[in-house]
């Protein structure tokens, strides 16, 4: 399990430095009257996610957490298809972003992941589907004024347009 945190984190901190190289192309702070830049969040997650990696590289190094003292393999039957069904739905929530948009695509996903995946009752998946997209269009619209994928469901939000801006 030891190599495979290495692995992991030096291929993540290898990506999170090319991320931080092409978001920076783009404007990465605060535009005055526009909000974050175009590069401003990838750019910043990048980051984070260097960092972040670094860190396990030095804990994994020094042989701090359990996991990397262990010589147990890094991921049997069920951890790969946990993992498959987890990339499966995300790749499948971002293939209906274009159709659908990011309102319909990311509740679907929380019901399918909350309630199927992690076996959590109705009322909390239910809850997280109705919460987060409330959350997220007022994160980003709302509060950034970055406008996200809606695909055929735009002209369901042309009454919020006009209240919020």
């Amino acid at each position: 399990m030891r190599a495979a945190e290495f692995v992991m984190a030096g291929a993540l901190a290898l990506l999170s430095l090319y991320l931080m190289y092409e978001s920076a192309k783009l404007p990465i702070g605060w535009e005055t009257d526009r909000g974050p830049g175009g590069g401003a969040f990838p750019f910043w997650l990048s980051l984070g996610i260097l960092i972040c990696s670094i860190v396990i590289i030095i804990r994994a190094a020094k042989g701090i957490t359990p996991e990397s003292r262990s010589t147990e393999p890094y991921m049997d039957f069920a951890r790969i298809k946990l993992f498959a069904i987890s990339a499966g739905s995300i790749t499948a929530m971002a293939a209906l972003f274009h159709f659908v948009g990011v309102y319909v695509a990311l509740p679907l996903f929380f019901i399918f992941y909350v309630r199927f995946v992690g076996r959590h009752s109705w009322r909390t998946a239910l809850a997280l589907a109705i919460a987060m997209p409330i959350g997220t269009f007022m994160f980003f619209e709302v509060g950034l004024k970055i406008l996200l994928p809606k695909g055929i469901t735009e002209p369901l939000f042309y009454p919020l347009y006009a209240f919020f801006f």
